[in-house]
């Protein structure tokens, strides 16, 4: 789902929200921009395909637009997985091309500069997706004390343990996603470094190791680690990466910690990498969260051939194999029930959302 996270804070009520706003591609010729197809009028933004893939997804079909149908899938699909309390399905609010712009140009200035050339808001959307901002804490509930939130995304907590992957790329079985994504942002120069931060640490269950996790994510945040203090940022990028805190930096944090971590000059970060591993390791979310990313035990390489299958398609991936690597590999997948292939690719696709 291609979005643009936007804080932005309502100003009569006072209460801080979060916009997720649609984004749409630039386009590359010449300067010119091509008029977007319509789209197509239909009671189900999904799919016949789909259809029959989410047809126990509770609203989920009859969503009219991607948009709705996107936050009936928060609703509907992750939700019971996550737990309701761990998940934010937000509300859509309705609005003009005049508002879309006027983000356009307060948020152009805090996203890097390849996120603008390759994306822009969409202008064509006529409405938003509203959520709390958990950088806040409800009003009242602290009392007026300064108080500290953070945002980690963990990314993919496992290495794939199919028996369909492949010769060539046995890789994926020994390196995480994180690391292999972090060499491709390096080539792309999307990041200045690579960062020493490891999934698997994070969803390890050792205290030790989640603590290794939250300094890794400290010392190179990117676009994966942010800590607001009393709601404002102090660490972290807003709309991408940021680079590897420097020294600079890191007497600022430190600083900025005075009024919630009551420690010596120097200990105060330590102590504060300390508390959200803490955190983190008790809140129990992510065994919730690993368990929901490992419905995916095929990978990619196991899930296709079920997904050829449930669409009632010959399986273009056997097509291509040459003949002494088609006979009996995925003999067994090919013959499972209709309901077992859905329910493959229906796992994938959950799978993978929750990966990101």
């Amino acid at each position: 789902m291609a979005v643009l996270d936007v804080k932005f804070r309502l100003p009569v009520c006072k209460v801080g929200k979060v916009m997720r706003v649609q984004k749409e591609k630039r386009e590359k010729s010449h300067g010119h921009r091509r008029k977007k197809p319509e789209r197509p009028k239909s009671p189900s933004s999904l799919t016949v395909e789909e259809r029959v893939l989410w047809k126990d997804a509770g609203g989920l079909i009859a969503s009219p637009t991607k948009e709705i149908m996107e936050q009936v899938y928060v609703q509907h699909v992750i939700s019971p997985l996550l737990g309701s309390k761990h998940v934010d399905a937000g509300i859509r609010i309705l609005v003009s091309r005049e508002f879309l712009e006027s983000i356009e140009k307060k948020v152009i200035f805090q996203r890097p500069a390849w996120r603008v050339d390759a994306a822009r808001v969409d202008m064509s959307r006529d409405s938003v997706l509203l959520m709390s901002d958990h950088s806040l804490f409800p009003l009242g509930t602290l009392k007026g004390q300064p108080f500290l939130s953070v945002e980690i995304k963990p990314k993919c907590g496992f290495l794939p343990f199919s028996r369909y992957i492949t010769e060539r790329n046995v890789i994926k079985r020994s390196i995480t996603r994180f690391k292999m994504h972090q060499v491709l942002k390096l080539s792309q120069h999307e990041i200045s470094e690579l960062s020493e931060y490891d999934p698997l640490d994070l969803f390890s269950g050792s205290k030790d190791r989640v603590q290794k996790a939250i300094k890794a994510l400290y010392a190179t945040p990117q676009n994966n680690f942010r800590v607001f203090l009393n709601g404002s940022l102090i660490l972290g990028g807003l709309g991408g990466g940021t680079n590897k805190t420097n020294f600079v930096t890191e007497e600022v944090f430190e600083d900025q910690l005075k009024c919630v971590i009551q420690a010596g000059d120097g200990m105060r970060t330590e102590s504060f990498i300390q508390l959200v591993a803490e955190a983190v390791y008790n809140s129990g979310v992510l065994d919730r969260l690993l368990e929901a990313q490992k419905l995916d035990n095929l990978d990619i390489e196991g899930a296709i051939h079920a997904y050829y299958d449930s669409i009632s398609q010959p399986c273009l991936v056997c097509r291509e194999m040459g003949e002494d690597e088609l006979p009996h590999r995925y003999a067994s997948l090919h013959s499972i029930p209709l309901d077992e292939s859905l329910k493959i690719v229906k796992d994938f696709l959950i799978a993978a959302s929750l990966r990101l």
